[in-house]
């Protein structure tokens, strides 16, 4: 059989080939994978971190440039003036203990317009009665806007926080519960029959199965809570800071418009700027890595 092998394969080496054709030989080392290294540009290019903050200090410069243009400082101050009131109201204090009153009173709302949301949603994933209640409700308030309910909020818990938790948690709780619901309702069959097939019932099949399946549309409803709740709260501020003589940054952007500080006006619409611009990149970026991006849900 051997010899017999051998025979077959020299004749078959013996083949003359033909001329017209470009035989190359390959070596029979290695996967044959072509790696083709990345210039130096293209290395920087694959950083998400230097892109966006390049076209940060693109931005930066467009406005420097058009206030230097408009050459009107009490209309639109120029980005320099803006980062030096920025930093003489940081040294006195005033700026950090306004972004620190605002930062506390939205995490209170925010945290119970979560809690609220997994309820409700918890609740309209397990019977068809709570999934109309949920869509009720979410079609008659959701389409209402937080501030409007500032005044009734002023007359239920008076001049305090109180208030301004009540209209947050009113703009975090609706998109977090819809974004929650319709994640649970996209969950595919098959993975509610593994839990089934598992013995998970009740709270126990939505931790184990329907929020890790779900934890996209989730924290895209944590990314739209924290910005409504971000918008209802300095709104709100402008409007409750002249009520109680108190406030965070809403306030501080509210008294410095009536001295005519509009370094200080942009300083604390700045302030919001780079709190919005940390959270996004830096707390729910982490979450992502360590969710959805290490399950292989999101690329």
């Amino acid at each position: 059989m051997n010899s017999a092998a051998n025979a077959a394969l020299q004749r078959r080496q013996l083949i003359t080939r033909r001329t017209e054709f470009v035989i190359d030989d390959l070596p029979t080392t290695g996967n044959g994978v072509v790696v083709k290294p990345l210039t130096s540009w293209e290395k920087l290019y694959n950083q998400g971190w230097l892109r966006k903050t390049m076209i940060l200090l693109s931005l930066a410069v467009f406005w420097e440039l058009y206030a230097i243009w408009l050459g009107n400082p009490l209309l639109f101050p120029t980005f320099s003036g803006t980062l030096e009131s920025l930093w003489n109201s940081t040294v006195t204090g005033e700026l950090p203990s306004r972004a620190w009153n605002s930062l506390r009173i939205l995490l209170a709302g925010y945290a119970i317009g979560i809690a609220l949301a997994a309820l409700l949603a918890v609740i309209a994933i397990t019977s068809r009665i709570g999934t109309d209640f949920l869509e009720a409700l979410t079609a008659m308030f959701n389409p209402l806007p937080a501030i409007a309910l500032l005044p009734l909020a002023l007359i239920w818990f008076g001049l305090g926080n109180g208030s301004l938790v009540f209209v947050l948690v009113h703009s975090v709780l609706w998109p977090v519960a819809l974004n929650t619901h319709s994640g649970f309702m996209a969950v595919s069959n098959t993975m509610r029959m593994v839990g089934r097939n598992a013995g998970l019932r009740g709270f126990g099949y939505v931790t184990s199965i329907l929020i890790p399946a779900a934890f996209c549309s989730i924290l895209t409803g944590f990314k739209i809570g924290w910005a409504f709740a971000w918008r209802t709260l300095i709104a709100a501020e402008l409007v409750f800071g002249v009520s109680s003589g108190s406030g965070g940054l809403g306030w501080f952007i509210y008294l410095n418009k009536n001295d005519l500080e509009i370094g200080n006006v942009f300083a604390g619409l700045l302030t919001v700027i780079l709190i919005g611009l940390f959270v996004e990149n830096v707390i729910f970026r982490q979450i992502e890595a360590r969710t959805v991006r290490k399950w292989g849900m999101q690329h």
